[in-house]
């Protein structure tokens, strides 16, 4: 077998969050008195994680205060929000039956906060995975390493035997820190162009193909 781990982003590779990410940030703008955001401009704010999709999502000048309390008003309604309209993609549950069939270690690798992560997984993706982690406290995000590296420790699986999966920059930017190979998905919030810019030697269109990238075949 080629990997005996495979990592997966959440947020554009295994689910489809867009819609109640615009959402729920929407409603948490205007809760505070600030202008929405189209969604194609919040598929731009996300990737690293909660703190940066607000900072990029007001206006210039807010305050600290103002931020604070976007911050509590998002996080409050993500809380409710994180599932009216998400779904996986086609085929991705499926896929990542499989790769537990064959006998690999599966895990999700998220800058989502950490609650939402465990929920969606949970909701989603019962007993599929071995691990799942988002943002927390004293974590550094990725593109830092540090979480796909608590995940290969925890499992006992080396770097040469673990693959990122993942559907952005950030998550290339992840593998070549943490020292893993990287398959890209197309289906996600960024285009192939920004993933081959970033590295990425391997892309793939569809769960099948992913299948056929990570088991060999």
């Amino acid at each position: 077998m080629r990997y005996r781990l495979a990592v997966f982003d959440m947020d554009g590779t295994i689910l489809d969050t867009l819609d109640d990410l615009t959402d729920t940030l929407n409603m948490s703008l205007a809760e505070v008195g600030m202008p929405v955001r189209t969604k194609d401009e919040v598929r731009s704010f996300v990737g690293n994680g909660v703190g940066k999709l607000l900072e990029r999502a007001v206006p210039q000048g807010t305050t600290e205060e103002e931020m604070a309390a976007l911050a509590g008003a998002f996080r409050k309604n993500y809380a409710v929000h994180c599932a009216d309209k998400t779904k996986p993609y086609d085929g991705v549950p499926e896929l990542i039956a499989a790769l537990h069939a064959e006998g690999m270690k599966t895990a999700v690798v998220s800058n989502k906060v950490d609650f939402a992560v465990q929920t969606l997984a949970e909701d989603y993706f019962k007993g599929l995975f071995d691990m799942a982690v988002g943002e927390r406290e004293g974590v550094r995000r990725k593109p830092a390493p540090d979480s796909v590296n608590e995940v290969m420790r925890a499992l006992g699986i080396p770097h040469e035997k673990t693959v990122y999966i993942g559907d952005s920059d950030v998550d290339a930017d992840t593998a070549r820190n943490a020292g893993v190979d990287f398959v890209g998905v197309e289906w996600g919030f960024r285009p192939r162009e920004v993933l081959l810019e970033h590295g990425a030697t391997v892309t793939v269109k569809t769960a099948d193909e992913l299948r056929r990238a990570v088991l060999g075949g």
